[in-house]
């Protein structure tokens, strides 16, 4: 029987949302960020395990104040991240045992639906890597140093890539410890992947899967969660 991991990284320090505390302890409806994001794992049929990615510093902040008080009995492992989100995801990585397919997420984006989660782990047996995404609403300009417009990008060919990210345990494995330790910046794990000759699947992802990231997507975050329900039996 294949199983199913989740990885999700919480790591990041959120300077952006100008606040002294991780962002992702920030609480939305009276609960945590993160505590969102991991129900949404916790309550899916398709994930057997969650290992959770947090500072050195928070590992036991995570421990105390999110995995006990909401009883997230999936998640088996709470290990520390590294110098940056690649050596953080590759550490989560490292710790999955017994796993056929891992889901990348970030604990940062609250609003993950059941749908996406199913379609990403489908979508990564048949491919091998697979991500959600969106196409993007505005249209988009390439802008040079200067100041002016150099062009218009076709928007039907655009796709801005959300997580969760879902690849074959071995490959994304294999694609992370080889661009290890080398001064390559990427941002996701699919650029990982595909720098390692890797395809990757993109499929409909959803405009409410925001990443919180400033005081604005605080506010834009409890809208969203008025209407949002996470479907505990799909």
């Amino acid at each position: 029987m294949s199983e199913n991991c989740a990885i999700v990284v919480a790591g990041g320090k959120g300077r952006r949302m100008g606040k002294a505390i991780n962002k992702l302890f920030l609480e939305l409806n009276n609960k945590p960020i993160l505590a969102h994001t991991l129900e949404a794992f916790e309550n899916n049929k398709n994930i057997d395990s969650i290992i959770l990615v947090a500072g050195k510093e928070e590992l036991e902040y995570c421990k105390k104040e999110i995995v006990l008080p909401y009883s997230f009995k999936k998640v088996k492992k709470i290990v520390p991240g590294g110098e940056d989100r690649r050596d953080s995801v590759l550490n989560g990585l490292k710790a999955v045992t017994d796993c056929d397919i891992v889901i990348i997420h970030d604990g940062a984006r609250p609003f993950i639906d059941a749908r996406i989660i199913e379609d990403g782990i489908n979508y990564a047996k048949i491919y091998g890597a697979s991500a959600c995404g969106v196409q993007p609403k505005d249209t988009i300009k390439i802008k040079s140093h200067s100041g002016f417009s150099k062009g218009t990008l076709n928007r039907s060919e655009l796709f801005c890539v959300q997580t969760p990210q879902c690849f074959r345990l071995e490959l994304i494995l294999k694609a992370h410890e080889d661009v290890a330790g080398k001064n390559i910046s990427v941002t996701d794990d699919t650029s990982v992947a595909e720098m390692c000759g890797n395809k990757v699947f993109l499929y409909d992802g959803s405009y409410d899967n925001i990443k919180i990231t400033t005081p604005d997507d605080l506010l834009l975050g409890e809208k969203i969660l008025k209407h949002f329900s996470i479907d505990n039996i799909d």
